[in-house]
């Protein structure tokens, strides 16, 4: 057995999203599973480097999974002799130039999303990427979900006929924060600081429509403010300048018709934090992050409309689970083992810097339809 080191300069992983999802749960447990096998025998060890502006925090969190590399300096850690791949979990804001100074040391690009603060931008990180002639790549993780596995999986065998519609409630109470903690840090509803409902999900929408229905071709966009003032991390209150709700109409290539609600001020009555209900001439599927659930044509009732009657029937009862036939493995680790195979053995990967630029475009259309109050069309992108 072959054992090939591979170093990753992880920058954010002091962050909630970038430890727990990127560091603990995907790099960590590859490394805990005894690294990532390859047919010809070798297996990739990824190596992390943590890379911060907080001494205090990287040494913690080093000290805690016997990690040795670590520093506060970006320029230490991309000289550093193992470092492959630079990841980024930062804010938005700082991760533009965080990932062209990796570009430029020939680095490999993977980043979480929206992969810049402008389309132009975005796009920009995707040609010097190209021309540096680096694998690059944005986080599309919810493409890797049980549920919306599940999902792919129903499309791929024709259950629905032809998809008519689709429509997705995505989110919770997130507290203001005064006699209760927020769950969220308090940079995401200040649109100064890269925050925003928009911003924030609109790219996610983005590649689960293009990867599952088909490419969006409008969108448009309704977004709010709902709570106007919270208080952060230190007790402060602040004013609220970034939408916390975002309401969206998307038109699909093929005819299909996506709504889709976001807010961090709904409370929830779903089975799930996320549902998506796909409804066809042959059947319909609700999905969520882990479940999906089917009703087809050939048993779906005949409900009447009634006002005058109570109703007599559960109509959640008249849907049927679809199995798991399979283990599904952390969608973000799975992600990573796609990259790392990319970056090692050169195989396929669809999911690079300009597909992360499609998800940074359809926020902007969004929050330019919101500001406009009309329906814009999303044009095709290229480098």
């Amino acid at each position: 057995m072959t054992r090939k080191v591979i170093g990753i300069v992880m920058n954010g992983v002091t962050g909630r999203m970038g430890y727990r999802q990127h560091l603990v749960r995907s790099v960590l447990a590859i490394r805990e599973q005894g690294g990532l096998p390859l047919d010809d025998g070798t297996v990739i060890w990824p190596d992390p480097i943590l890379v911060g502006r907080s001494e205090r925090k990287l040494k913690e969190l080093a000290d805690r999974h016997g990690l040795e590399h670590w520093t506060t300096n970006l320029d230490d850690a991309l000289a550093h002799p193992l470092a492959e791949i630079y990841f980024d979990a930062q804010v938005t804001p700082a991760r533009e130039k965080a990932i062209r100074t990796a570009i430029s040391a020939g680095k490999h690009i993977y980043t979480e999303k929206p992969t810049a603060e402008s389309l132009d931008a975005a796009l920009e990180l995707a040609r010097l990427a190209c021309e540096a002639g680096v694998c690059n790549g944005a986080v599309q993780d919810k493409l890797f979900l049980p549920g919306l596995l599940k999902l792919k999986r129903l499309i791929d065998s024709g259950f629905f006929g032809r998809i008519l519609s689709v429509r997705g409630e995505f989110g919770y109470w997130v507290f203001e924060g005064d006699w209760q903690a927020a769950q969220r840090p308090s940079w995401n509803y200040r649109a100064e600081d890269g925050g925003g409902m928009i911003l924030d999900m609109f790219p996610h929408w983005r590649y689960v429509l293009d990867g599952l229905f088909g490419e969006v071709r409008s969108v448009y966009a309704h977004t709010e403010t709902h709570i106007p003032e919270r208080v952060d991390e230190q007790g402060r209150t602040y004013a609220a300048t970034a939408d916390d709700a975002a309401y969206g109409v998307f038109e699909l290539e093929g005819g299909i018709t996506a709504q889709i609600n976001s807010s961090w001020a709904v409370r929830v009555d779903r089975d799930e934090l996320v549902e998506f209900q796909v409804d066809g001439t042959e059947g319909s599927a609700v999905a969520g992050l882990r479940n999906c659930r089917v009703q087809h044509r050939s048993l779906t009732p005949k409900p009447v409309w009634n006002p005058d009657l109570p109703v007599t029937e559960s109509f959640r009862d008249q849907w049927q689970q679809v199995p798991d036939n399979g283990e599904f493995d952390n969608g973000f680790k799975i992600q990573w083992e796609l990259f790392l195979k990319h970056v090692v053995t050169g195989s396929e990967y669809q999911w690079d810097l300009l597909e992360g630029a499609k998800g940074v475009q359809l926020a902007e259309l969004g929050l330019r339809s919101a500001r406009e109050g009309r329906r814009l069309d999303v044009p095709a992108l290229e480098i």
